[in-house]
Parts: C-alpha cells; sequence; structure tokens
C-alpha cells in the first residue's frame, strides 16, 4: 500500500510537472504569435518607401544633398572631405530629405562627435528623424573607437582585441564589452558594429590583424561570445563581422579588391567555429565582407553579393535567422565593380537586409523602389527583411 501511495504521488507531480511545462511551452508560443501579428499589423500599415528605408543604415552627411559629389556617387575629397565638414547637427535640408527618404539607422564616424554636449544634443535630433532610426557606431576598442580615441571623452580604453585574446580569458572580453557598451548605452546608442569574428590566421593581412581576438577559432569563439554577452547586459546589440571571415586575406577591401583562397571545407573547420557560436548565442547582427571567396561562390563577386554566401551558406547551412547587414558600400571593393543602384539592388537579391553606408543613399534608395516597381525585387522579398529589422527595433524599444 505505502508503495502504491508514493507510485501515486509520483505519477502526480510528474503530471503536474509535465502540465507546468507544456503551459510554459504555450505561453511562449503565444507571446511569439503576438510579436508577429503585431510586425504584421506594422507591416500593412507602411508604405513601400518606408519599409525601403528601414533597410538603409547610412552616414548623417547622406541625408545633406548640399554635400557635392562625383560621378561614382561619393563624396568628393576634391571638394570637400567629411573631416572638414564635421556635420555634428541635423540642419534644415536633412530633414527636407528625410521627408522623402525615410531611414531605419544612422551610423556616426569620428568626425560627427565632438564632445559629450554636442552629442547630447545630436542623437535626440537623428532620433526625430522619419524613420525612427537607431543610433550605431563603430566602438570595437582598440584601433576602431570612435570614442575611445576621442580625448573629450573619458573612457576607458583597450590596446587591442588581440591583447585580450592572448590573455586566454573569456572573462576579459566580456569586460571589454560591458565596459564599451555601458558608456555607449549612457551616450544614447542602439547598436554597436562589434565585435570582429574573425580569426586572424593571416600575418600579411593588413585590415584585421589584432582588431581580431586570436589566430586560434577556438579561443576567438569564446571571446566574442562573452564580448556579445558584455554589449547585451549593458543594453547594447552587438554585430559580428566580416563573414564569411577577412582574417585570411591580403588586401583592404576599403580600397578595392579582396579575396580568401579557402574552401568551405576550410572555412568550416576555422572562420565558421567563431561564426557558429556567436549564431548559438543568439546574435542579432551579422555584417557582411566584400572580400571574393571564388573557391566557395565559383566567382570573383564580393561576398556580399553573392547568394552561394548569404542564403546556401549563412541562411540554410548554418541556420542564422536573424539580421544581415553589408558592410559599408561605399568601400572600394563595391564601388570599383558596381554603381549605386546595382550594388543596393544586388546584395538584397543576395539575401542583405541592411544596406549600410551607400556612397549615394538617394540614388539607392530609388533603385530598390524602382526594383520593386519593375519585379526584380517582389515586395514580399522587402517585407522579408523588414520583418527582421522591424523585430529588432521592438526589442529595442523595450529595453529603452
Amino acid at each position: 500500500m505505502k508503495k502504491l501511495k508514493l507510485w501515486m504521488l509520483a505519477a502526480i507531480l510528474s503530471f503536474c510537472g509535465f502540465t507546468f511545462l507544456t503551459s510554459c511551452s504555450n505561453d511562449d508560443d503565444e507571446v511569439i504569435e503576438t510579436q508577429e501579428d503585431e510586425i504584421d499589423a506594422q507591416l500593412r500599415q507602411m508604405t513601400l518607401r518606408e519599409k525601403v528605408g528601414q533597410m538603409f543604415y547610412v552616414r548623417p552627411e547622406c541625408l545633406d544633398t548640399t554635400i557635392h559629389f562625383n560621378q561614382s556617387g561619393g563624396i568628393d575629397a576634391s571638394v570637400v572631405s567629411l573631416a572638414d565638414i564635421k556635420l555634428q547637427a541635423v540642419n534644415a535640408t536633412m530633414r527636407a530629405v528625410n521627408q522623402d527618404y525615410p531611414v531605419g539607422g544612422i551610423i556616426l564616424y569620428a568626425h560627427n562627435i565632438e564632445d559629450e554636449a554636442q552629442l547630447e544634443e545630436f542623437i535626440p535630433q537623428i532620433r526625430s528623424l522619419k524613420g525612427s532610426p537607431l543610433l550605431c557606431i563603430d566602438e570595437e576598442g582598440g584601433r576602431v573607437a570612435r570614442i575611445g580615441h576621442n580625448s573629450n571623452f573619458n573612457v576607458k580604453t583597450y590596446e587591442s582585441m588581440g591583447s585580450i585574446g592572448a590573455t586566454g580569458n573569456p572573462a576579459n572580453a566580456y569586460e571589454c564589452g560591458n565596459t564599451i557598451g555601458t558608456y555607449l548605452k549612457r551616450y544614447g546608442f542602439d547598436i554597436d558594429f562589434a565585435p570582429v569574428a574573425d580569426v586572424n590566421t593571416n600575418p600579411d593581412n593588413i585590415v584585421i590583424g589584432a582588431r581580431a581576438f586570436s589566430d586560434d577559432p577556438a579561443v576567438a569563439a569564446s571571446m566574442v561570445t562573452n564580448y556579445l554577452q558584455g554589449l547585451k547586459d549593458a543594453g547594447i546589440t552587438g554585430c559580428m563581422k566580416h563573414f564569411p571571415g577577412h582574417g585570411d586575406t591580403k588586401a583592404d577591401t576599403h580600397f578595392g579588391y579582396a579575396s580568401t583562397p579557402k574552401t568551405w571545407s576550410q572555412m568550416l573547420d576555422c572562420e565558421m567555429i567563431t561564426f557558429k557560436a556567436g549564431i548559438k548565442w543568439g546574435c542579432q547582427l551579422i555584417m557582411t565582407a566584400h572580400i571574393a571567396a571564388p573557391n566557395v561562390i565559383g566567382s570573383d563577386i564580393p561576398s556580399t553579393m553573392s547568394s552561394v554566401i548569404l542564403k546556401d551558406k549563412l541562411r540554410k547551412e548554418l541556420g542564422y535567422q536573424n539580421i544581415i547587414i553589408t558592410d559599408a558600400m561605399e568601400m572600394g571593393a563595391i564601388t570599383q565593380q558596381y554603381g549605386n543602384a546595382e550594388a543596393a539592388v544586388g546584395c538584397i537579391l543576395a539575401g542583405v537586409d541592411i544596406v549600410l553606408g551607400p556612397q549615394n543613399f538617394v540614388e539607392a534608395f530609388d533603385a530598390v523602389v524602382a526594383a520593386v516597381r519593375k519585379g526584380t525585387l517582389t515586395e514580399e522579398r522587402i517585407n522579408q527583411s523588414v520583418r527582421r529589422i522591424l523585430k529588432l527595433k521592438n526589442s529595442i524599444t523595450v529595453a529603452n
């Protein structure tokens, strides 16, 4: 009898536990369905131009059409330089252009930032723009730190991510990400285009080097996920870069063509170890590299423009479901091969969700709208990306 009672009690507890778990699962499903319904409702209320605008993250200068552009669509260094302009406030021209060209995000560079007082005025002006843009910055720590290298800001600086990786202690990567995330959050940013998830396997690499945590993918992977967690705990969304890996290249995509000789099998044994770890962790953004990977793609096109890299490898094989953002489209690896219109439409066709830093925002925007009108891009394809973007924006809004 005693054994029977114990068995019945165990059965009851087991049943209750099962019911509880099932209930939680149902609750989670209901939350996801509610979020999806809300996003679909938002999409139905948006015009095509509003949707397309969400897919562009640009420099502030891209909204000021009084700045002269050269024939390639880029800012003409012979006429003016961005450092000389020092655009550090939203002006009337930018607001007028923005009425027809909403924008999903604004990225600030060193020349856009003077000091705390200026930044405190500038960011609310940006937030008031049409499209409710998110605020982004490249603040990796080490060589790339727009605020960290500004003597008007009293923030902790870091020698390099390579020096952090050399300690072998992932807690140091967490501390770095959390420290940077904390001051970015205080100043009003949403997204940090960091960490570098590349594996620095080529000693002749002139663009990555010590920006990467390590030449060992296992070390780099743990550093990257801990850095991402540090940012997240500070309230900042991180972005792994540069997929499928810029660590085994010699040239700099800022200035022109660069390539990796690796096969996909070789990448799986190295670069993908880091990216897989970040995907499993839950990374919300992955930035593409403009490098060619002919032994993966079968041609010399940049990875940013390759559906093989973005759809077949990143989406299907690695199972990544969140936002794909390009590296800056004004970089030489893109502009020396493609015009503004072709590049903007081409990278979206390849699977990109956000076009970062086109040379000429207005021209690129118009090209994407025209591509939908012509049927080159479908509005449902635009909706796929905007759903991902709205999901992220909604989560950031709730967190704030």
